[in-house]
């Protein structure tokens, strides 16, 4: 089967390498990729996802070598749904990036379960956090606020702090706290009920990877 030029196949094939959220990036490039090469770098900004103002309906669950938490489904397989005959690449690109966000309120939701703690800001890192529409998004089906730091990749941050800990270049945590510096925040624009009618058709999508195996 080929999407906008892009082998299905190849894909699936691809993506079973990789889990859960770790793989979104990897998604967004193959999936881009197959829809027009010379757009991959303004895709992965977001570019090709605000070329449509919504998802036009589609949903993309990317769940290539089963769900995760907190489904704990291994007969899952990924599946893009609601697409008609006015989908265009754009509200592809935008259905994957939305997809990230989406499980991400999943398990947030699954933690604040099982905490009883309810969430009043995300601070968020990694390569995808330079996304602002993800991370607009991100806002808007969490309602809450999102803070990217000046320094996103976290491990390494902690890794270097670690080691200057033991070293004594750094003589306590309250000194590496000082270090961390503010990039950008995002508020929610979503209203609760558009909020919700989107998540309960993200449900309805995730049930269709259901049962495959």
């Amino acid at each position: 089967m080929v999407v906008w030029g892009f082998e299905i196949g190849e894909l699936l094939a691809a993506a079973l390498r990789y889990r859960h959220l770790r793989f979104q990036q990897f998604c967004i490039k193959i999936i881009i990729k197959g829809i027009q090469k010379s757009e991959i770098t303004d895709c992965e900004t977001g570019g090709c996802g605000m070329s449509v103002t919504d998802n036009g309906g589609v949903y993309f669950v990317p769940a290539f070598s089963g769900l995760f938490a907190p489904y704990w489904r291994n007969d899952a397989r990924g599946v893009i749904v609601g697409m008609t005959s006015y989908t265009n690449k754009g509200h592809i690109a935008r259905a994957v990036l939305e997809a990230t966000a989406w499980q991400t309120r999943e398990v947030l939701d699954a933690m604040r379960e099982d905490a009883q703690v309810n969430l009043t800001a995300l601070k968020v890192d990694g390569g995808m956090v330079y996304n602002n529409l993800l991370m607009q998004f991100q806002s808007d089906v969490l309602g809450v606020q999102v803070i990217r730091p000046q320094v996103s990749e976290t491990t390494a941050l902690g890794a270097a702090y670690a080691a200057g800990l033991a070293t004594g270049f750094w003589s306590s945590l309250e000194e590496l706290a000082d270090n961390w510096l503010l990039d950008q925040t995002w508020e929610a624009k979503m209203d609760a009920v558009e909020r919700e009618g989107c998540y309960r058709l993200w449900k309805k999508a995730v049930t269709k990877t259901f049962d495959w195996v």
